[in-house]
């Protein structure tokens, strides 16, 4: 795409670049941990450049649970902003891409249910949410149906 724009943080440009050139058959983990990403396409909510990300890959059904932690940092990570502001992305599981439309989880209970899901995937995430004062949005990207 010719106007996408490479995240500034090295390892993130090369992740994305190596999973998307291979046709998603490399850099499938997050920082070749062992722990298995998807790559989400969206558009940059003040530049409208296609920005892309690697989050950790949590399924539920059909639809991907996308928990946006910043390793528990004080503030929300930018792509948390550009989703709310476009909510439409192509996700890039392995070989397969599917466009998809995701919405902030609201509901206590299916956070509750979500949130167990993505600890389960991703343990450390449970360390992220003590270590903040915020609470970690999770989000869920859900197939467009044609």
């Amino acid at each position: 795409m010719s106007d996408y724009k490479p995240s500034p943080r090295a390892w993130v440009a090369e992740q994305v670049e190596r999973y998307e050139s291979s046709g998603g058959t490399e850099a499938l983990t997050l920082r070749d941990t062992g722990l298995p990403v998807i790559i989400v396409t969206n558009r940059g909510w003040k530049t409208g450049a296609i920005r892309k990300t690697p989050l950790m890959r949590v399924t539920d059904g059909r639809s991907y649970i996308l928990v946006a932690s910043q390793g528990g940092a004080p503030t929300h990570p930018l792509w948390y902003h550009n989703l709310k502001a476009d909510p439409n992305v192509e996700i890039r599981d392995k070989t397969e891409v599917y466009a998809m439309r995701v919405r902030e989880v609201s509901d206590p209970d299916e956070r509750q249910r979500l949130w167990a899901l993505a600890v389960a995937a991703y343990p450390p995430y449970q360390e992220y949410q003590a270590k903040t004062d915020r609470i970690i949005p999770v989000l869920v990207a859900e197939p467009v149906e044609e």
